[in-house]
């Protein structure tokens, strides 16, 4: 049975009354969820705030779910939602950190001097790379820095943030590319890479 299967059946218990079912759906994804969040606000505590907030949202419409797609989808577009109604309230933007560690490093084509983290000048240069990725992914508009966390750093499929967005694929493999596309610009000076290359 795929995790899916089993999310449909949790699902339908928890539709029909059965708290011990939603419980298990709640175990199973909201570190995840928490994660995801954690990309949007730096504060722990709001962190864990808005995820109970989605949660409970997502508690409340558990009866229109259709199953149309994958809960954890249908979950994280209530968070991704809470998360932006709550930077809303306090009149802030979405933020965003990316932590650069020695296995980000293998994405990149020419990463070779990140790889050993042992070295002054591999950590150097990789705080460089965070710093400036960081830097590129917040001057990102909205659509575009929520497509590629998603996909670059959730792992998650274009089919799957898609429905996050609400968005048809193509959209959001376009979004995807134009985000990678600032951030391979402002990463080129740092990797010497040609204008033919992208990480």
């Amino acid at each position: 049975m795929s995790d899916r299967e089993l999310d449909q059946i949790l699902v339908e218990r928890a539709q029909r009354g059965d708290k011990h079912a939603f419980e298990l759906l709640l175990s199973k994804y909201q570190r995840k969820l928490i994660r995801l969040l954690s990309r949007f606000l730096r504060d722990s505590g709001e962190v864990e705030d808005v995820a109970q907030e989605a949660f409970i949202k997502a508690y409340r419409a558990l009866p229109t779910f259709r199953g149309d797609s994958a809960f954890y989808t249908w979950l994280y577009r209530i968070g991704i939602n809470t998360a932006k109604s709550h930077l809303a309230a306090s009149g802030r933007r979405a933020p965003t950190v990316t932590a650069y560690d020695s296995e980000e490093a293998e994405t990149f084509d020419d990463g070779d001097q990140l790889r050993d983290i042992n070295t002054p000048e591999s950590i150097l240069m990789s705080k460089e790379i965070a710093a400036t990725v960081n830097g590129a992914i917040e001057t990102l508009a909205e659509e575009l820095r929520t497509a590629i966390m998603l996909r670059e750093i959730e792992g998650l499929s274009y089919e799957e943030i898609a429905a996050i967005m609400n968005c048809p694929i193509g959209t959001v493999r376009s979004r995807i590319f134009r985000a990678r596309e600032v951030i391979a610009e402002k990463l080129r000076p740092i990797l010497d890479k040609g204008k033919d290359q992208r990480w």
